[in-house]
């Protein structure tokens, strides 16, 4: 069962990354809470969240930090960025602490962590507000 990552109806959302392996039910989850169907990572209009399937094999830890870079570029004021890792002991599972460091040079903060589906786990990522 997958939990709602916090999107509202209408939003606008990206995701990065996406493979075989993603949760299929947890993409159909967001699609039925925003009403609108997953943007891909070639969209170039502002985005109200940001999905990214994290793998170990997906590239090094400081390409994540650019990939987060990159997303917030696209992404509105105060919009959510969540980070789906394998969970431990899955394939290409990586160590929460390697998305919180990579979150943190980008800029970024960690404010929770939680299951996401089956073979997922979520940390989500809020941007520093622009306004500061």
């Amino acid at each position: 069962m997958a939990m709602s990552l916090g999107f509202t109806k209408g939003q606008v959302i990206q995701e990065f990354y996406v493979d075989d392996d993603a949760d299929e039910a947890l993409r159909e989850a967001v699609e039925a809470e925003t009403g609108n169907e997953l943007v891909d990572g070639d969209y170039g209009d502002v985005v109200d969240g940001t999905i990214i399937w994290w793998r170990e094999e997906d590239a090094e830890e400081e390409d994540l930090t650019d990939l987060l870079v990159d997303a917030m570029s696209n992404l509105d004021d105060g919009g959510l960025i969540w980070v789906l890792i394998p969970k431990p002991g899955r394939a290409g599972a990586i160590p929460v602490a390697d998305v919180e460091e990579s979150a943190k040079t980008a800029g970024l903060n960690t404010t929770s962590a939680a299951s996401v589906g089956a073979d997922w786990a979520g940390i989500r990522l809020t941007a520093r507000s622009r306004n500061r």
